[in-house]
């Protein structure tokens, strides 16, 4: 099969990465089988979270494969290095969702919440909540392991999957300490240059790196890319990663929630100081910046005060601010894409997800 550039995140692509990831789990099945029915629970919610999303991160990994090599003559191999990555993802969004305290996940119950429920359900002992947690938290080691697993046995050859080893330990690196940095600035007590930094820096490790800058090298590491190459999809990356996540800053405020699978407003409770919240501090009056500031965090907090904060947000120019850089970002990753040598196919399809990657509404 050769996925249309034009379309790179077209349904073939994406049931293509989605059946990659079901086949390595229904290998799981038989090791978690002899060990007991009690942690079939784990496979099923691996089964569950892995089942649908963006596929993003594949999508970057695959084309900055072809970026380098062409259209692979093991695309089966590829395929399954790229899906890899879903099972990291995943995992980090386990344990982001109890670090959060955040109920739902793609429209539905989070993880902690579906394990605290069958606990509940089965009337065992102890706290159904803190046996939800841990279980969530077990589930996202779980599919960190299997996911270097996965990328081990795609298929690709040794020589190939040394090349890459540097992007993906860098990657399973900044992931993590990006979200300590994302806690850190939940909790200090900071100067607006101080927040606007920490918040920069949280975009960069936790969002830009992990979403497309890593996943695009180690593409073209498998593909025994030039070193140009490397570079160059970092430049492209970076930019473009971070705009990335910007539009997921606005969508979590002003979002539809039918679209977005996540209620809106729940950053707020949640007291994520992005770089929306983080220049809305600096730039709102002090009274409303201060107003704003005694919003976030607040778990109980209700319509009202959701609408509250998106029109300190919005009247203190922080929107309209956030939305120009996402424009000045997507310019500079596409400066940089231009100017990187590769294949002409992907050259198409790397286009292609950055305009998706930034216009979109889920």
């Amino acid at each position: 099969m050769t996925f249309d550039p034009t379309q790179p995140l077209a349904p073939d692509f994406r049931e293509a990465v989605g059946l990659a990831v079901s086949d390595f789990l229904a290998a799981q099945r038989r090791r978690l089988d002899a060990i007991g029915p009690e942690v079939r629970p784990l496979l099923d919610q691996a089964i569950h979270f892995t089942a649908g999303g963006k596929r993003f991160r594949p999508a970057f990994c695959y084309w900055g494969y072809v970026a380098a090599a062409g259209d692979p003559v093991d695309e089966a191999a590829v395929l399954r290095a790229a899906g890899s990555l879903d099972l990291l993802h995943v995992s980090a969004l386990a344990h982001d969702d109890v670090m959060d305290l955040s109920a739902t996940r793609r429209g539905g119950p989070a993880s902690h919440v579906i394990f605290a429920g069958a606990h509940s359900g089965a009337g065992w002992r102890g706290d159904s909540e803190v046996f939800g947690r841990a279980g969530a938290i077990l589930l996202g080691d779980l599919l960190i392991m299997w996911s270097a697993e996965m990328w081990g046995a795609s298929g690709l050859g040794a020589e190939a999957i040394e090349r890459a080893r540097p992007y993906l330990d860098l990657v399973r690196t900044e992931v993590t300490v990006g979200q300590y940095l994302d806690i850190v600035a939940q909790a200090a007590v900071t100067d607006p240059s101080s927040a606007l930094d920490r918040a920069g820096r949280v975009l960069e490790y936790k969002s830009a790196r992990y979403t497309v800058t890593r996943p695009s090298q180690l593409g073209a590491a498998l593909g025994d890319g030039s070193s140009d190459l490397v570079d160059g999809l970092g430049r492209y990356g970076s930019p473009l990663g971070r705009a990335f996540q910007l539009r997921d800053d606005i969508l979590g405020l002003y979002g539809d929630e039918s679209l977005t699978g996540k209620p809106a407003g729940d950053d707020l409770r949640e007291g994520k100081r992005t770089l929306l919240v983080a220049h809305a501090m600096g730039l709102a009056s002090p009274a409303a910046a201060d107003r704003l500031d005694a919003l976030l965090g607040d778990a109980g907090l209700d319509l009202a005060g959701i609408a509250e904060a998106r029109e300190i947000i919005r009247s203190s120019g922080a929107l309209a601010r956030v939305e120009k850089t996402i424009g000045s970002e997507l310019d500079a990753a596409m400066t940089a894409l231009a100017a990187t040598e590769m294949d002409a196919r992907a050259r198409t399809a790397l286009e292609t997800l950055a305009q998706l990657a930034v216009d979109r509404v889920a």
